[in-house]
Formats: C-alpha cells, sequence, structure tokens
C-alpha cells in the first residue's frame, strides 16, 4: 500500500537523501550534487570529505535547510524539506538545526552568554530561561567564567567553545559543523574534537564537514564526495579493526 511518509519519517534517521541533485545555473548548468542518496542515523556521527568542487557546502546547505534541490527529496527530522514553505524551513532550520562555523560567527557587541541565548531569542523563549539554559552550556564546553566576556577578548578555541554551546542552545536533531578547527591551532583542535565527541556521546547527531583526515578519522565513518557523487562511506569502526588505528 502506498504512503505519503517520507522515507526519513520511517526509518526515524536524522536525515535521508532520495536521489538529490542541484544544479546551478551559471551561464550553463553546473550539477553541485548529482544523484546522491545517503541516509545520516540518528545519533551518528558522521563527517564529509572530498576535494573543492566536490558538493560538501552544498550537501551542508541542503541538510541545513538553507536551500532545497533541484531534483529528489531531503528529509530532516522527519520532514520533507521541499515540501515546506520558507516560512517553515526557517522554523525547521532554527529549532533542529545547529551550525558551527570555521570563522565562528559569533556577535562581536554581544557577550560570550548572550551569542548562546541568541537562537532562543528568535523562538521567543522568556529572557530568564533562555539565559538559565546559556549559562549551563557554557558551563559544559568550560566557558562558565567567561559568560561576560566579549569574543574579541576569548581566544579562538573559546570562541569555537562559544559556537558549539550556541549551536545547540536548542537541542537539535543535528549538528553542523563546516570545517569547524579550521582557524584552531593543535591542541584546541583537539579540546574542541573532544567537545564534539563528548556531545555525541550524549546523544548528538554530528556532521562535520572538513578537508582534514585526522578530523574525519574522529566519527563513526567518512562519506566522500567526488564530482557532486557519493564516492564511498568509508566505516572507521571496521577501518580501526583491521589498521589498529594506524597513524595518519
Amino acid at each position: 500500500m502506498a504512503t505519503s511518509e517520507p522515507k526519513g519519517a520511517e526509518s526515524g534517521s536524522a536525515v535521508t537523501l532520495e536521489n538529490v541533485s542541484k544544479i546551478y545555473e551559471l551561464g550553463e548548468p553546473v550539477h553541485a550534487l548529482d544523484g546522491v542518496s545517503l541516509e545520516i542515523p540518528r545519533g551518528s556521527y558522521t563527517a564529509i570529505m572530498g576535494p573543492s568542487g566536490s558538493g560538501k557546502s552544498t550537501l551542508m546547505n541542503l541538510v541545513g535547510c538553507l536551500d532545497t534541490p533541484t531534483e529528489g527529496t531531503v528529509v530532516v527530522d522527519g520532514q520533507d524539506v521541499s515540501a515546506l514553505n520558507d516560512r517553515e524551513r526557517t522554523t525547521l532550520r532554527g529549532t533542529t538545526v545547529g551550525f558551527v562555523f570555521q570563522t565562528f560567527n559569533l556577535m562581536p557587541r554581544l557577550t560570550a552568554l548572550e551569542n548562546v541565548a541568541l537562537p532562543q531569542l528568535f523562538q521567543n523563549v522568556d529572557r530568564d530561561v533562555r539565559h538559565e539554559r546559556a549559562r549551563e552550556l557554557l558551563e559544559r564546553v568550560g566557558l562558565a567564567d567567561r559568560e561576560d566576556h566579549l569574543p574579541n577578548e576569548l581566544s579562538g578555541g573559546q570562541r569555537q567553545r562559544v559556537a558549539l554551546a550556541r549551536a545547540l542552545v536548542n537541542d537539535p536533531a543535528i549538528v553542523l559543523a563546516d570545517e569547524p578547527t579550521g582557524n584552531l591551532d593543535t591542541d584546541t583542535e583537539d579540546d574542541v574534537l573532544d567537545l564534539f565527541a563528548d556531545f555525541h556521546g550524549a546523544g548528538t547527531t554530528m556532521v562535520v564537514v572538513t578537508h582534514e583526515r585526522h578530523v574525519a578519522e574522529r566519527a563513526d565513518r567518512i562519506v566522500h564526495l567526488l564530482d557532486g557523487k557519493l564516492e564511498r562511506i568509508e566505516s572507521l569502526d571496521d577501518d580501526r579493526r583491521s589498521s589498529g588505528e594506524a597513524s595518519h
């Protein structure tokens, strides 16, 4: 019997892409994604890798409800993104997806506390409630004593911790991190990736776009893109069992 339920709703996946293509008209058609089908299980930790122009950013934008596919279906937390209007996609993005960027994207005139609380302001959450939630998350990322600091008073690692706390403030179904360690030194990078692992261990679905192999190896699996197509999916559990976590 036919059903109108999207596949992601049936499977309980955080994200499901079915035969997704994205074509940009730049004088001539450019296939940024070409027939990609992918399932991101709820509670998983997925890394996405590929050379420049492979479709990583386009995939991130589709999963993050920032764009819609030219063809195919994108289901996020059980909702078909293509079937939503702009307001509905904005609502889904605000409540279901948390973003972490390479350049942090913090509001320079807001304190750490205010930056973390900001997404809940857009959800009309009471001030005391959103500040309480922001304080809780700042404590979890080790910045309880920095809540009144502006971004320019924080180190790069501290700013990325604030950005991670902000991404988590609405308890999203999925966190998308785009090159989140690109501006960090090695020690700070390890600290941030340890935090990613902690939140993943607590049940958060993590998707990290990176060009760094050692960053991707923190995930459960790596999705490899090439020329807009899904090249392969690498299970890191299998890889580690067979190679003994060979050094990179």
